[in-house]
């Protein structure tokens, strides 16, 4: 079989493995969402400031102090807004870790030993009635961002740096289509008649770890990345292992050899520091895609859209608009296997242009839905049709792909930070974005979308202008592309040198 093209099943397996860890970021993502009701009663009890007795009797009362509702209480509303917000806090520090913890033992190892906060996290949610539930779901809910921020870097960098480079893109893809999962699977069971009722919940959120327990008793059986063996311990006879176990039995000599120039290039950079690559105008043009292309996901509209789909499934008529919720889940899903199937045929470039042109479409289609639905009672199917496509756009390109395409754009040498900062600024805009909508939304009312479709055509125009294609490219020819629109001179080409050398001795300091 041609080198680079196998698809094994140790190789499946590892994909799955690491993809578990994806499962779980999503999980934990849609997980707090279902049971706020019912959440929110218990911190209003463990509070001392709402009871069932309280509330019934306040329906006959004129007493402004009194609440219907447990999360009408300001105390519960602070802590409630901690509990969603904290995650992503928490995301935020530790995708600071993700090159330290990735280089630190290894990608294999680095996964298995951040399981322990998962771990820790889910056992703090699920125990939570033992002491107060609002300081145990917080404190759960800080521990599982953390390791969200570590498992939502290690696992592209882990499954870009294993697939071969036919089928990277697919296999890339799956980190997303993970996540899309977990988030379906915590909106069907936080039903109220499965776990997201009053019995229940703990355990809801404390299923936050189970996956975590299956990655640590798979990750054991899959080979550590080539790659890092070769190139960052050079362990060459280690890393043939390791090719042979994901790819069969083949000629190792193409893919070695590739390795080998990486490792070479990066000797000369040595491993790159986060400070170093901000400062470093030999990557400028690699890390201002790469963030442009996490910013674009974040500021593409996409929380907004979960945010309102709701309240306009209810304007169109839709009795239950819980299920219509978890409709959208599934055409999330749905589309992100599309994805999975075009990325490598279609390319990167292609799909995201693709998703964030028809996203800015939608956009605008949702803007006069809300403006002219209380005029036209069609106009609701208009924007409710246009959630649906929205969302559809999204992970046909703009969702999955800025998570792998960060892992191509760079080598080995500068890879781990630059992933590490690419993870910041998606935790860090994703967050900026949950506590800034609503005042947005009541600022711009129905017009809120045409600020997204704004942005959407900003990023359409600079993925077309800026983006090269990476599909079918080793890393060494990705890299080659960026270093072609920076080396037209001796002398820039002299410069470049010096600064790598620069940043060889800086690190070897």
């Amino acid at each position: 079989m041609e080198s680079g093209k196998q698809l094994t099943g140790t190789l499946a397996v590892a994909v799955f493995t690491a993809a578990l860890g994806s499962l779980q970021y999503g999980y934990s993502l849609g997980v707090i969402n279902a049971p706020q009701k019912v959440i929110e009663k218990h911190y209003g009890r463990s509070l001392g400031v709402w009871s069932e007795r309280a509330a019934v009797m306040s329906e006959n009362s004129t007493e402004e102090e009194e609440f219907l509702e447990a999360g009408q209480h300001p105390a519960v509303v602070m802590y409630w807004s901690l509990s969603v917000a904290i995650f992503s806090i928490g995301g935020m520090l530790s995708s600071f870790l993700v090159g330290f913890v990735g280089d630190l033992r290894g990608r294999v190892k680095g996964m298995l030993m951040v399981n322990v906060l998962a771990v820790a996290a889910g056992l703090l949610m699920g125990l939570c009635r033992m002491w107060k539930p609002h300081i145990m779901v917080i404190s759960g809910r800080a521990v599982m961002g953390f390791y969200c921020g570590l498992t939502s870097g290690l696992v592209p960098m882990y499954i870009g740096e294993i697939a071969p480079k036919a089928y990277r893109g697919a296999l890339g893809t799956l980190h997303q289509l993970a996540i899309v999962i977990g988030i379906l699977l915590s909106q069907v069971i936080g039903l109220d008649f499965m776990l997201g009722n009053d019995d229940m919940w703990p355990l809801l959120l404390g299923l936050s770890g189970a996956p975590a327990l299956l990655q640590s008793l798979l990750l054991p059986l899959c080979p550590e990345s080539p790659r890092y063996l070769y190139i960052l311990l050079g362990k060459e006879q280690e890393a043939k292992k390791s090719l042979y176990r994901l790819k069969g039995a083949y000629d190792p000599t193409s893919d070695l050899e590739e390795m080998r120039r990486e490792k070479e290039e990066a000797d000369k950079e040595s491993k790159v520091s986060i400070l170093s690559l901000i400062c470093s105008s030999v990557y400028r043009q690699q890390l201002f895609v790469a963030l442009m292309m996490h910013l674009s996901q974040q500021l593409s509209g996409i929380n907004a859209i979960f945010y309102y789909s709701t309240a306009i499934f209810s304007q169109a008529g839709v009795g239950q608009p819980v299920y219509a919720t978890i409709g959208v889940g599934v055409i999330n899903t749905i589309f992100t296997l599309v994805s999975v199937a075009l990325v490598d045929k279609a390319g990167r470039r292609t799909l995201t242009l693709v998703g964030l042109g028809g996203m800015c479409c939608c956009a605008i289609a949702m803007t006069v839905g809300l403006k002219l639905q209380n005029e036209f009672s069609w106009m609701s199917y208009v924007s409710m049709s246009a959630i649906f496509l929205f969302v559809s756009f999204f992970e046909i390109g703009p969702g999955p792909i800025p998570w792998f395409i960060v892992a191509e754009l760079f080598s080995q040498g500068p890879r781990p930070a630059a992933i590490a900062l690419a993870g910041c600024c998606n935790w860090t805009s994703n967050f900026i974005i949950g506590m800034t909508f609503p005042y947005i939304q009541t600022w711009l009312g129905s017009y809120v979308f045409i600020l997204f479709a704004v942005m959407l055509f900003g990023f359409t125009v600079f993925i077309y202008l800026r983006v090269p294609e990476t599909k079918g490219k080793t890393f060494e020819e990705i890299a080659a592309v960026f270093k072609k629109g920076r080396t037209n001179t001796e002398a820039q080409r002299t410069k470049d040198d010096t600064e790598l050398q620069q940043l060889k001795t800086a690190t070897d300091a």
